[in-house]
């Protein structure tokens, strides 16, 4: 393993990498801990933040496609500013069941699933973990 591809990358791929990596150690921890305390609202809001950081870089790589051009990923955070905000409503309101699948489901779809499509070997971090 080597992080040369990514100390290599664009700014905008590397400010993404970080993000989503803080982001998907950040949701483990949010899991794990108890829910409804202090420090998981805290934590929900950096987390929050990350997600929105992850999201909004995204268009800003537009390699993948061509030039200037997105792909069908992108279309995942659209999906993230769009369920961002019902995560958080569903907090706020207390429908904590809308606020917990909103949460899996940007986990899952927004870190789990996009991430996987990025250890494909000619994408940054696939060459990191594979050469």
């Amino acid at each position: 393993m080597t992080l040369a591809p990514l100390l290599n990358a664009p700014l905008a791929v590397q400010v993404h990498a970080i993000g989503a990596a803080a982001a998907f150690v950040l949701s483990i921890v949010q899991f794990a801990w108890p829910k409804g305390t202090r420090p998981h609202r805290a934590l929900g809001w950096v987390w929050v933040g990350l997600m929105l950081m992850v999201a909004l870089s995204s268009f800003l790589i537009t390699e993948v496609a061509g030039p200037g051009r997105f792909s069908w990923i992108h279309l995942l955070s659209v999906l993230t500013l769009v369920m961002l905000p019902v995560a958080v409503w569903g907090a706020r309101t207390g429908r904590i069941a809308t606020h917990e699948r909103a949460m899996k489901g940007l986990f899952l779809g927004g870190l789990v699933i996009a991430g996987a499509f990025t250890l494909v070997p000619p994408r940054i971090l696939g060459r990191m973990v594979f050469g």
